[in-house]
C-alpha cells in the first residue's frame, strides 16, 4: 500500500511552496487508495509553535487535503537515541568539535586551492583524550554521519536516474551540540518506522536525498520511491523565496481565493498538462501523474488564481454558496434569482456583498452630461417596484416610444443609470431584484 507523508516545521504557516509538497503527496495517496501521514516536524523547541501547527491543519483542512493520522516527532525523541545509538554501534556515527569559525575557515582554504569545501573527517584523528578536552572546553560536539565514498543511485520519479559522488558532500551533522536531533536523522527514522514508500519533495532536497538513502541502509530499512519537483520562481522567472510570506495561505484565503482553484493551478503548473477546474480532490487525483512534470524551475503568479477562482464559482449550484448569500441579508425568494445574475459576475465570493448593495440600496447613477435629461424623462416614466423580468422590455419600449431613442443611445444609458456600471447582467434580470426606484 502506497503510504505518503507531509512534514511541516510548525515554525510559520503554509505557503504555496508548502502546499505544492503536501497536495503532490496527497494526490499520489489518495489516487492509489493509500495512506497519507500530516508529520510535525517539531524537534526544534524554540521555533516550533503551538500556533502554527493549528495554522497548518487549519489550512489542509480548508483545502480538503484531509489526513489519516498525525504524528509528532517531538514524541519520538527516544527512537532517535535509539537510531543514534545504532549508528554507532556500527561505526557510522562520530563526535566532531569544530566551531563554526574554523568550518568556515576550512572551506575558504579548500576553495582557495580549487578543492570542494567538504569537512575533512579531521575529528576521525582525535583521540579519546583530545575527545575528553574539546569536551571540557567547548561542549559536547555535534554527531556526524559517516558516509561510505561511493556513488549514491536512485530513479527519481520526476527528474529521472539520478547520481550523487558522496565524496562531494560533507558528512551530515544529524545531532547538535545541544543535543537537538536534526531533520535528517528524524526523517529517516519515520519514514522507516512508518513505511513511508514515497516522498515527494522540492530539488533542493536532492543532496539530502542522497545521505539520507544511505542513511536508511545504514540502519536497515527500506529506501522510499524519491520524486524532486521544480521549485517556483516569481511570474518573471525571480526568486520566489523572498516572496513566501506574502503568498501564505492564510493571505490568499483572505483574498477570496477558492480552494479548489488554487489546489487545480498548484497540480498542474510545471507539467506538460493545461490547467483545468477539477469537481473534487477526487477528480483531481485521477489526472494527477508525477510523471508529467519536468524540472524546469516552475513559474507562479498568484494572479493566476483569480480568474480560476471567479470561473470555478461561475459554476457552482445555489446550494454552495446559499449560507454565503444568506449571510448578506437577501430573502429566500429573491436568492435563486441574485445568485444567477451574480454568480457570473463576480471573482470572489466577496463581490456578492457589492451587488446586494446595488439591489437593496440602488446605484450611485452613471449619467454623461447630454443625456441627464433623457434619464430623468425615463425615471419618471418607470413604476416603484416590486418588478418583474418583463419589466426592462416594458419600461425600455415606452421610453423608445416617447423619445424616439433607439439600440445603443437608448439601452446603454438606462443600464449605467440603473446600475452605475458600463456592462453586467442581463438588465431583465437585474430588475427583479432591484429593491428601490431607481433615481438622480
Amino acid at each position: 500500500m502506497t503510504v505518503t507523508r507531509f512534514a511541516p516545521s510548525p515554525t510559520g504557516y503554509l505557503h504555496v511552496g508548502n502546499l505544492r509538497t503536501a497536495l503532490f503527496n496527497h494526490l499520489i495517496a489518495r489516487k492509489s487508495g493509500g495512506t497519507f501521514i500530516l508529520r510535525l516536524d517539531d524537534t526544534d523547541p524554540e521555533r516550533s509553535k503551538q500556533e502554527y501547527a493549528d495554522g497548518i491543519k487549519y489550512d489542509l483542512e480548508w483545502l480538503g487535503l484531509t489526513w489519516d493520522r498525525t504524528e509528532r516527532q517531538s514524541d519520538r525523541m527516544d527512537r532517535y537515541a535509539a537510531a543514534a545509538d545504532d549508528l554507532r554501534a556500527k561505526g557510522r556515527f562520530y563526535e566532531a568539535f569544530e566551531t563554526p569559525v574554523e568550518l568556515d575557515l576550512k572551506r575558504k582554504k579548500q576553495l582557495n586551492m580549487g578543492l570542494p569545501p567538504v569537512y575533512d573527517r579531521a575529528a576521525l584523528k582525535l583521540s579519546d583524550a583530545e575527545k575528553a578536552a574539546l569536551r571540557a572546553e567547548r561542549g559536547n560536539g555535534v554527531w556526524r554521519f559517516l558516509l561510505d565514498h561511493q556513488r549514491i543511485e536512485w530513479t527519481d520519479g520526476i527528474l529521472g536516474d539520478l547520481s550523487l559522488d558522496a565524496a562531494s558532500v560533507s558528512d551530515p551533522v544529524l545531532i547538535r551540540g545541544d543535543g537537538q536531533v536534526l531533520y535528517t536523522l528524524a526523517s529517516v527514522v519515520d519514514d522507516m518506522d512508518m513505511g513511508i514508500t514515497h516522498v515527494v519533495r522540492g530539488s533542493d532536497h536532492v543532496t539530502n536525498t542522497a545521505t539520507q538513502i544511505q542513511i536508511i541502509q545504514a540502519l536497515g530499512g527500506a529506501v522510499p520511491a524519491f520524486a524532486h519537483h521544480s521549485l517556483l520562481t516569481g511570474p518573471h522567472g525571480e526568486a520566489l523565496s523572498k516572496r513566501l510570506g506574502a503568498l501564505s495561505l492564510r493571505d490568499l484565503r483572505a483574498a477570496g481565493v477558492e480552494p479548489m482553484a488554487l489546489l487545480c493551478h498548484m497540480a498542474r503548473i510545471g507539467s506538460s498538462q493545461p490547467v483545468e477546474l477539477a469537481a473534487d480532490l477526487d477528480e483531481l487525483a485521477d489526472g494527477f501523474d508525477l510523471s508529467h512534470f519536468g524540472s524546469a524551475p516552475t513559474k507562479f503568479d498568484e494572479n493566476d488564481l483569480f480568474p480560476l477562482t471567479a470561473r470555478y464559482l461561475h459554476g457552482l449550484p445555489l446550494s454552495a454558496v446559499a449560507d454565503d448569500i444568506a449571510a448578506l441579508g437577501v430573502p429566500d425568494d429573491l436568492a435563486a434569482g441574485f445568485w444567477q445574475v451574480a454568480s457570473a459576475n463576480i471573482t470572489t465570493r466577496a463581490d456578492l456583498a457589492g451587488w446586494w448593495h446595488l439591489f437593496r440600496d440602488g446605484a450611485t447613477p452613471l449619467v454623461d452630461d447630454e443625456d441627464r435629461d433623457f434619464i430623468a424623462q425615463a425615471f419618471a416614466m418607470l413604476q416603484d417596484p416590486p418588478y418583474t423580468v418583463d419589466t426592462w422590455a416594458t419600461w425600455t419600449g415606452a421610453v423608445k416610444e416617447a423619445t424616439g431613442r433607439k439600440g445603443k443611445t437608448l439601452f446603454m444609458p438606462l443600464r449605467k443609470a440603473v446600475t452605475g456600471l458600463e456592462r453586467g447582467p442581463e438588465m431583465a434580470d437585474v430588475m427583479p431584484l432591484l429593491q428601490k426606484k431607481p433615481t438622480l
